[in-house]
This record gives C-alpha cells, structure tokens and sequence, in this order.
C-alpha cells in the first residue's frame, strides 16, 4: 500500500484559509506551518527564536492570539496579540483613509453646434454647478449626416463656452475631430 503524504493537509485548512492569506489577512494561532518563529511579546519585547508549541503555549497563558506579522522572515516573526482588536484597528485605517480619498467624477454634457441660447445657459449653469463640486465637465458635441460641414460653428461653440467659464474654470483638454465627434474638457480653476 503507497501513501501519499504530500496530498495530506491538517485539518481546518480549507478553501478559506487559502483565500483569507491571499486577501492579505495574517495566519494566526494553528495555522501558522513554521517550525520555529522569533517572538514579540505583547508589549513588543523581543522573546527570542523559539519554537512553534512554545509560542503557541505562551500565547495561550496569556489569552491572546498569536499573529504571524511577518512571513517571509527566516524564522518568521510572529507577535502576540489580540487579533480581535487588530483586525478592528486596521479596518478603522482603512476607513478613514477612504474618507480623506477624493475622486475627481467627469460629468458629460452634450450640445449640437446649433443649441439655441436658452438650452446652452441651462447646460452652462449645469456646468458650473458640476465645477462648484470639484468635478471636471466634458463638452460633447456630435454631427451628423453632413453637419460635418459646420464643424467651424462648433468650434466657434466651444469657445463662447470657454470665455463663459473662464473665471471659475482652465480647459484641460480640446480634442481634434474624432470621426463625427468633438470634445473639450474643462477643470476646476484652484487658482480661483
């Protein structure tokens, strides 16, 4: 009879421990495979190099988890610690450097190179709302059939556009003829 022993895993290491380490997340108590591990205490005093059991046994006395903080060492550098607490700290720092993350949003507006001057003082208060907020505002405008020909009266549009929102706004980007399509970008002005 042939035994495989590589195919043998301890139990408890399913398809989530697997998954939990790739997500980032630290191995802890038994589920840490070295044979030896250089111990912090609590505190973040140095214990030494000591074996797995030992490690395990100190962090069981003490009713705390231990946490192997850094795997690739040789040994590995495992700490004990209330893992409860850790995780909870860390997603807290998440959190909060989400918040203070901000995401600049492109708002599109569309116009015709014949938009009458009604339609375009309501697409340009939009548009000043929009960079009020912080957001960039794109200018789409499209022609079709053979209104390709008036492509100078939409740029001309453009540029009655930009004199409009040249005090709160700088164009960004003005895009050369893209098929039947052209656009210009503006962003906020942080100057003004």
């Amino acid at each position: 009879m042939v035994r495989y022993l590589a195919t043998y895993r301890p139990r408890g290491r399913g398809r989530s421990y697997h998954r939990d380490t790739q997500k980032g997340r630290h191995r802890i108590n038994r589920y840490i495979t070295a044979k030896e591990v250089r111990l912090i205490g609590e505190d973040g005093s140095q214990l030494g190099v000591v074996p797995i059991d030992k490690a395990l046994e100190e962090a069981e006395e003490r009713g705390l988890d231990l946490v192997e903080v850094s795997p690739k060492e040789n040994p590995p550098v495992c700490k004990i610690m209330d893992y409860g607490k850790f995780r909870y700290r860390e997603q807290k720092k998440q959190a909060e450097a989400r918040k203070k993350r901000t995401e600049i949003v492109t708002k599109e507006l569309r116009i015709r190179y014949r938009t009458d001057v009604g339609d375009l003082e309501t697409k340009l208060k939009k548009a000043r709302e929009f960079l009020e907020a912080g957001d960039k505002v794109k200018f789409t405008m499209r022609f079709r059939g053979r209104e390709i020909m008036y492509l100078d009266l939409g740029m001309e549009k453009f540029d009655l556009i930009a004199e409009r929102l040249s005090d709160i706004a700088t164009v960004e980007e003005r895009s050369p003829r893209l098929g039947n399509q052209v656009y210009i970008v503006f962003a906020p002005d942080k100057k003004k």
